[in-house]
């Protein structure tokens, strides 16, 4: 079940497991590989690992997909991501030389060989996303060697999100959400899938909300806070309420513009055809009566801290450190 015995403090991890991105256009295309960002999810074991005993979860249960466009270097440069992000796209155009492209960016590469060991620490053995046409040069190279370094890794279990509240409201099990200090959930393309539409996800946020528990999401996580119109009685009726407890907050997601230039530019281009995801989150959000505020430029951090409800949002990788920072200074310290 993956849930920490020890008497240190606890913190919940839920990853979202989607494998699969559907898109609207091209017309009849099956989707795209996808999974979660562990550029969004690292520095957050990196910074409370030693205070804090996780647990970690998917909402159905299934073993989490790694996203190896979300492995690029660029999207460990956090603050100088825009930069990075120019400079790599620069590099790749002409006789790419994937050594000498690594040799350039020592910082780059030994903080992201930290957080795949974090990774293999945590999660075990993973399945890693398919490259795409448009994924980055170098991650097409990584991944070979990636899906080797964890072939000998146990693959972990990993409960889901239903299971997590029938625990929480067994009488007889010890288990309980409120003895989490905070929630985290990292986001990648994977969120538009399993965090959206899903009542036992909404429960288990009111269920937190109600215990004081910190609820942390970043760039596609925020999508979950679309669910919070759900509740699941012990009897498991299905109830939506629009106008609940989370209803007219404050949240920051990845921007509408910086999809439209992943899917025209970046690594979900399919080239010679129009590529479309089935909505955007920021207006999923707003639809769903939440206060959206995202930036005009789409690479600049955005960090949200809503205190009457306890939920800290910020809009994508660039903004992970700042985050994870900010989010240090909300805790108790132990």
């Amino acid at each position: 079940m993956n849930t920490p015995t020890s008497s240190k403090p606890k913190a919940l991890i839920v990853i979202p497991s989607a494998d699969l991105l559907p898109l609207t256009e091209p017309a009849g295309h099956p989707g795209v590989s996808t999974g979660f960002y562990l550029v969004e999810l690292a520095q957050i074991l990196k910074e409370f690992g030693d205070e804090y005993d996780f647990t970690f979860a998917t909402p159905g249960g299934l073993v989490p997909q790694l996203e190896i466009n979300g492995l690029a270097l660029s999207m460990h440069a956090a603050a100088k991501f825009s930069s990075a992000t120019v400079s790599a796209t620069a590099a790749q155009v002409f006789r790419f030389d994937v050594d000498a492209f690594r040799a350039k960016r020592p910082g780059l590469v030994a903080r992201r060989d930290t957080e795949l060991a974090l990774a293999r620490r945590y999660l075990g053995r993973l399945p890693v996303s398919e490259a795409l046409p448009g994924s980055d040069k170098e991650v097409v190279v990584l991944r070979d060697d990636l899906i080797k370094s964890m072939q000998d890794l146990p693959e972990h279990t990993f409960p889901s999100v239903e299971q997590l509240v029938h625990r929480h409201r067994d009488p007889e099990d010890s288990f309980d959400l409120g003895a989490f200090d905070f929630v985290h959930m990292p986001g990648g393309h994977a969120p538009m899938v399993d965090f959206v539409d899903n009542p036992w996800l909404g429960e288990l946020l009111h269920t937190l909300r109600e215990n004081r528990v910190l609820i942390s999401l970043i760039c596609h996580a925020p999508i979950a806070m679309a669910s919070a119109k759900y509740r699941v009685s012990p009897d498991g009726t299905v109830v939506t309420d629009s106008e609940h407890a989370f209803n007219g907050v404050r949240v920051t997601t990845v921007a509408k513009s910086a999809e439209l230039f992943v899917l025209s530019n970046g690594y979900l281009k399919i080239p010679g055809k129009k590529v479309r995801m089935g909505y955007f989150i920021d207006e999923a959000l707003g639809d769903a009566g939440y206060q959206v505020q995202t930036t005009t430029n789409p690479t600049a951090i955005k960090v949200i801290w809503e205190e009457g409800v306890r939920l800290l949002t910020s809009n994508g990788p660039q903004a992970i450190d700042e985050h994870t920072a900010h989010l240090r200074t909300l805790l108790p310290r132990h």
